[in-house]
């Protein structure tokens, strides 16, 4: 479904995020997760693709099987990184082949094993770029063609310190033709709420929905910030967590609670919806959901 019509059902949506296995096990492990999580009804679900187009072919057939044989929405991320136009076009053609409706337009990060590449090599220079080629790819059976996503950093975008160009960068996306704004994971609300104001009065009107990863472990939320660089973490959460000490199920409880407690504020925020990091486990996201009182994606549109 495009993502317009999925908005047009009304807010707050419910998504999850996966990333493709290189593994065969991890794969099926992968796919309880998802069978799982279906139940819940998401309003979409989101696959992630590697630095540079490194999982190119297993983001694919990752989102084909999902679009093929549960009742899921899949949409594939798709970077700038390593990429030629030709092979920008040759992938939207596939997933229009397959029925995909929607694709995530992402800057990305080069290979770290590619210590010579160049940037200013790449066709697509920035994400506003590989927005308006998406969105004037007509071989999509969509009259629309694709609906579009495009990152948000409530926290900052760790590239850019000027935050006034930050929004600029982000206002182009969205003049590009960009349907909705997801965010960088984020712990504090505060941060969430600053950036929508700020979106708003840059003329950014689009569906802004919020990033949320529970914490699981103490090595975890550590990996977290190496990842999500810029990731900030309030001192609330680090003395729940410190409480916890070696007890791991502890600071998974914390973890959870910390993000329900985050999803029940922005709820009477009026957030545009969620879209929760998985991990491509379900039992932290299923909690929350217990948590909300939430029996699907739908419960709060009844």
């Amino acid at each position: 479904m495009h993502i317009r019509d999925i908005f047009s059902q009304g807010s707050p949506t419910f998504s999850f995020e996966f990333f493709p296995p290189k593994t065969a096990p991890s794969f099926e492990a992968l796919y309880e997760t998802i069978s799982e999580l279906e139940t819940y009804k998401p309003s979409f679900v989101s696959v992630t693709y590697g630095a540079g187009g490194s999982t190119r072919e297993l983001t694919h057939d990752l989102v084909v099987r999902i679009k093929q044989t549960t009742s899921l929405d899949p949409i594939p991320h798709l970077t700038c990184v390593c990429h030629r136009e030709s092979d920008i076009a040759t992938i939207l053609e596939r997933y229009a082949l397959a029925g995909v409706s929607n694709i995530l337009a992402l800057g990305g990060d080069p290979p770290r094993d590619l210590t010579n590449y160049r940037r200013e090599n790449d066709d697509f220079q920035n994400a506003a770029d590989l927005v308006r080629f998406i969105r004037n790819f007509k071989g999509h059976p969509d009259s629309r063609g694709f609906g579009i996503g495009v990152a948000g950093f409530p926290e900052g975008h760790p590239a850019t310190p000027n935050r006034l160009m930050e929004m600029d960068y982000l206002k182009a996306k969205v003049d590009e033709g960009a349907d909705y704004i997801c965010t960088q994971l984020f712990f504090d609300n505060h941060d969430f709420i600053d950036f929508r104001e700020r979106c708003h009065l840059a003329g950014i009107n689009i569906p802004i929905i919020a990033g949320i990863m529970p914490i699981t472990s103490a090595s975890g939320m550590k990996r977290m910030a190496e990842l999500a660089a810029g990731a900030r973490y309030p001192a609330k959460l680090l003395k729940a967590i410190a409480r916890c000490g070696n007890d791991e199920a502890a600071v998974e409880r914390v973890g959870v609670h910390y993000a329900t407690e985050q999803c029940a504020d922005l709820l009477d925020q009026n957030v545009d919806g969620f879209h929760f990091y998985t991990l491509n486990k379900s039992k932290a996201t299923q909690e929350i959901y217990a948590n909300l009182g939430l029996k699907d994606s739908l419960s709060l549109k009844l």
